[in-house]
């Protein structure tokens, strides 16, 4: 075992090398693709969206998977010094700019619009974004213990009028939501009281002037692993509403 193990290396090690020296064929220009920026969420990494990423990129879409430090800054600076460079690294041939996004992905998405415009903005899809704030921060942050797990940004997702979510009027550009009703937490869905999916509620997920909003049977943790929410992401990119749509196909 341990010699085919060996073998299947070398092969794919030559593979690659080969596919370094050898010049591409000369040919017309790529098209450029439409491109996908994903923005993970609260004390995640691009790790927690890779399963989005290879769905689209097994769709033709070029991604854009990048960490940040979520719990390091506050909404703002994190919008400033972290997503405008990632979207002004995009080149400017890129026919569409498209958003996916995770519970504060979707907060900071928000921020950046509401000060830069981009001409080639596609669609923009959030999962699980606390769009009028969560009951489960309001209580969190509280506490010493509860400020430092959320980290500046996190303490930014309440519910008072002081809040990131409070600082965001009408939707002015095409957004799906995805919402979801599952926990994994029965103390933080109490806390939450109405349906949920164990950080925030399907209510307050929802925004005025959205496109269109579908819920998912998730918790908020694994909502961007769920086949369904791919599902979605790719009809609504496609289509501007959310629908049926085979992974890996048309």
């Amino acid at each position: 075992m341990k010699l085919l193990a060996a073998r299947d290396a070398a092969i794919t090690l030559a593979l690659g090398f080969c596919a370094f020296i050898v010049p591409r064929a000369r040919g017309a220009p790529a098209v450029p693709r439409e491109c996908v920026v994903l923005v993970h969420g609260l004390g995640r990494t691009s790790l927690s969206m890779k399963r989005v990423q290879w769905t689209l990129e097994s769709a033709g879409y070029k991604v854009v998977n990048a960490s940040y430090p979520s719990r390091r800054y506050s909404v703002e600076r994190l919008s400033e010094d972290y997503l405008a460079k990632t979207v002004a690294a995009i080149p400017a041939a890129t026919p569409k700019v498209h958003f996916v996004t995770h519970s504060l992905g979707g907060i900071l998405v928000r921020e950046y619009l509401s000060h830069h415009a981009i001409t080639n903005l596609g669609r923009v899809v959030m999962l699980a974004p606390p769009n009028h704030g969560s009951r489960l921060a309001d209580t969190l942050k509280r506490t010493a213990a509860g400020r430092w797990i959320m980290g500046p940004a996190g303490c930014e997702l309440g519910t008072t009028a002081h809040d990131a979510p409070q600082r965001f009027g009408l939707v002015n550009f095409q957004l799906g939501i995805i919402a979801g009703d599952r926990s994994l937490n029965p103390l933080f869905s109490r806390a939450l009281q109405t349906p949920n999916d164990g950080k925030v509620s399907v209510e307050s997920a929802k925004a005025a002037g959205m496109a269109d909003f579908t819920v998912v049977h998730s918790s908020h943790t694994w909502m961007a692993c769920r086949a369904e929410t791919l599902r979605q992401v790719l009809a609504f990119l496609r289509g501007g509403h959310f629908g049926t749509v085979r992974l890996g196909g048309a």
